[in-house]
């Protein structure tokens, strides 16, 4: 929709304006702004034609004006234009020591919810990208051992099992050898990876203590899976940045329902730039009355996951969106570094 540059300038006003007060918008007000050179009486026609437009609403009787999810499309369309280098550039760094993911997607969750004051969802790399690098099998006692799997995502995972009789050590070291040998680099969930386990070239006695140790892969494979983040509920809420109990509940029933927000991440890793879905454009009934801001990260051969926000329509666009870009920009700096050895 193509309107004038001092439309432009009034809604632009507007969507600030009302992000800032939460607050209904008027003639007044906008007048009063030092970077608005026109008197009420213009802005009042110019309110009225992007009212008629449909890029701004009267909320009740207010003589003020709120944007529309259309006016904030607009705004947004904006922002974008010129690769977006009129957005705010936030502070988020996972910092080069961090050595599991796990670790870094936690503090990206949680700066990106601080830097924003918004609802911060990350998804972990999916299953079919995860690969074991390291397998490691201890005799903690006798008759217990621990099995250690390190994924190629920086993963840690182990497994304590107790025997009913003391376990030879020198099983236990081959074991370590074996796994090691036959596993590197195979996919958590690959097909092989069990049949690996029970191969049947191995002896009976190598065989069943294999099977013993199956279960850390098995759960290995249950925990690896659609693993998401999610951080500032408390803060979201707490800072009175959702005025209507009618977002509340959404998000409530958001954070309940794993299954809707898996399919937002989904969609957004196949966005080539920014993901941004606002009110009634987002599929989920649970998101209509809130925005979504995501960006894929990932290595050079795929996308591996997304960073996102998610909060009222009137939030700070140009923040949540450079947010976004700078965390989605860091983890992918993080795993090409961790896929790549």
């Amino acid at each position: 929709m193509d309107i004038s540059l001092r439309q432009a300038i009034v809604l632009r006003k507007v969507v600030e304006g009302h992000r800032d007060t939460g607050q209904p918008v008027g003639s007044r007000w906008l007048a009063e702004q030092g970077d608005v050179p026109w008197g009420p009486s213009t802005i009042r026609a110019e309110l009225a034609r992007l009212e008629e437009l449909g890029l701004l609403q009267h909320p009740h009787t207010s003589a003020g004006r709120v944007p529309t999810d259309s006016g904030y499309r607009h705004y947004v369309d904006e922002l974008l234009q010129d690769g977006g280098a009129a957005l705010d550039r936030p502070s988020v760094h996972i910092g080069t020591v961090r050595q599991e993911i796990d670790e870094a997607m936690r503090s990206t969750t949680e700066q990106l919810s601080q830097v924003t004051n918004l609802l911060a969802i990350v998804s972990a790399p999916p299953l079919e990208t995860t690969t074991i690098r390291h397998v490691e099998v201890l005799l903690l006692q006798p008759q217990v051992a621990m099995v250690v799997v390190i994924t190629s995502t920086g993963g840690v995972t182990k497994r304590v099992i107790g025997y009913q009789r003391p376990v030879d050590p020198g099983l236990v070291k081959w074991a370590r050898s074996y796994l090691n040998e036959v596993l590197d680099g195979m996919a958590v969930g690959a097909r092989m990876l069990h049949q690996k386990l029970g191969a049947a070239g191995l002896g009976e006695l190598e065989r069943g203590f294999l099977s013993s140790l199956a279960p850390a892969f098995t759960g290995l494979e249950d925990t690896a899976e659609d693993t998401l983040y999610v951080g500032g509920a408390t803060r979201l809420m707490s800072e009175d940045r959702l005025q209507e109990l009618s977002q509340i509940n959404d998000l409530m029933k958001l954070l309940e329902r794993r299954v809707a927000l898996l399919a937002m991440l989904r969609s957004a890793l196949e966005e080539p730039s920014v993901y941004l879905r606002i009110g009634a454009e987002n599929e989920q009934p649970e998101l209509r009355s809130l925005s979504v801001v995501a960006a894929n990260y990932g290595i050079a051969s795929r996308n591996l996951g997304a960073v996102s926000v998610l909060g009222p329509l009137r939030m700070d666009y140009p923040r949540a969106i450079a947010s976004v870009r700078q965390a989605a920009l860091e983890l992918s700096h993080f795993v090409s570094e961790l896929y790549d050895e």
